[in-house]
C-alpha cells in the first residue's frame, strides 16, 4: 500500500511527538504549514495550553506580501518576539512532520536570529 504525501507527514509527526514534548520551562514551538500559509505556536503540553502564536495571516504580516519563504521568516521573527515578551527564551522545535527544508528552515532560522534558543 502506497502512502500519500499527507499520510507520510502525519506518520512522521506521530513519531516526532513520541519524543518531543513541551514543558513549562521549555515549551514546544510547533509549526504547521499549509499550501498558502504557515502557523507557529509555543505550547506547554503539560497544561495543554498555547502560550504564544503567530501566523502569516496576522494583520501586521498580511500587508507585506512577498514569497512564502519571506513570510515564514517574518512569522519566525514575530513568534520569537512574542515569546521573549512572555519570558520564554528556550523552546523545543517541532517541525510538524515536515522536512527541515525551505519554509520550515526559514522560520526556524529567523526565530533563532530573533533570540529563541533551540
Amino acid at each position: 500500500m502506497k502512502l500519500t504525501r499527507q499520510e507520510s507527514i502525519q506518520r512522521r509527526h506521530q513519531r516526532i511527538r513520541l519524543r518531543v514534548s513541551g514543558t513549562p520551562e521549555r515549551p514546544r514551538l510547533a509549526v504547521f504549514r499549509s499550501h498558502a500559509h504557515i502557523y507557529a505556536q509555543v505550547i506547554d503540553d503539560t497544561q495543554q495550553h498555547t502560550l504564544v502564536a503567530a501566523s502569516s495571516l496576522d494583520k501586521e504580516l498580511r500587508v507585506q506580501g512577498g514569497s512564502t519563504c519571506d513570510a515564514s521568516s517574518q512569522v519566525g521573527k514575530l513568534v520569537a518576539e512574542r515569546a521573549l515578551a512572555q519570558g520564554i527564551s528556550r523552546v523545543v522545535f517541532d517541525r510538524g512532520g515536515n522536512l527541515y527544508h525551505g519554509r520550515i528552515k526559514a522560520l526556524a532560522e529567523a526565530a533563532r536570529a530573533a533570540g529563541l534558543e533551540f
